[in-house]
């Protein structure tokens, strides 16, 4: 008996208290877990959203029509290109503002000079020289709500000057055209105000700093006349 117990005295003691103190059970966590989980969480809200805003390019092509007579009738729809630089400059999940700056090209097909002389264009209109080329530089804000993540609608409002540089020869322009016109209607003297608006359409791709757009303009050249614009737009942001 005596030797039992002390063979009993002499075994090593239960260690569960040590077990318990130096490893955190299910319930406890360390904080270098905790730390990694947060780390984690940040990560997936960063990629949930998949979108990029911010400083960006833009590119466009569409097309542009001149909506009242006379003017409409001599010149016919044409091709209208755009580049522009913007910056949403407020950025919300559902809305974001932007500015932008666009330089605008149109090119239209026109009747010749002697038939607009003709049909009176002096009195609604101011007469061409028969094909245009327009150059406009302008200032837009846009407004944008997203219906979805992904899907924007938005109006933007700007203005500018626009100007119209001569495509034929200036003597022959002077000598006979304007004589044909019965004076200078002034469309290619100095640059013209214009202003513009319309609504604007948006899609993020998921290559994110990428989105498809659709922009849609109603613009009035003072000393012109009133036209529509429709063009497709690509835009990359930074």
């Amino acid at each position: 008996m005596f030797m039992l117990s002390l063979a009993l005295l002499q075994s090593p003691a239960p260690v569960y208290a040590a077990s318990v103190d130096d490893e955190p059970s299910d319930l406890e966590e360390s904080d270098q877990d905790k730390g990694k989980k947060s780390k984690s969480s940040s990560k997936k809200a960063q990629q949930v959203r998949e979108i990029v805003r911010g400083v960006y390019a833009k590119a466009n092509a569409g097309v542009a029509a001149y909506l009242l007579p006379p003017f409409s009738q001599s010149v016919s729809s044409g091709t209208l290109v755009s580049l522009g630089i913007g910056q949403d400059f407020v950025d919300n999940e559902r809305s974001s503002m932007a500015w932008e700056i666009d330089l605008v090209q149109g090119l239209h097909n026109g009747v010749d000079y002697q038939t607009q002389a003709q049909a009176g264009c002096g009195s609604g209109a101011p007469c061409t020289e028969g094909d245009l080329r327009t150059y406009a530089l302008t200032v837009n804000y846009e407004y944008s709500a997203y219906v979805t993540r992904r899907f924007g609608i938005g109006l933007r409002v700007g203005g500018g000057v626009m100007y119209s540089p001569l495509l034929m020869n200036p003597d022959f322009y002077a000598s006979d055209v304007l004589t044909e016109f019965g004076g200078d209607p002034g469309l290619h003297n100095s640059p013209k105000p214009v202003v513009i608006g319309g609504p604007t359409f948006e899609y993020y791709t998921k290559l994110s700093h990428f989105s498809l757009g659709v922009d849609v303009d109603a613009s009035y050249g003072i000393g012109w006349s009133l036209a529509v614009n429709a063009s497709g737009a690509l835009k990359y942001t930074f």
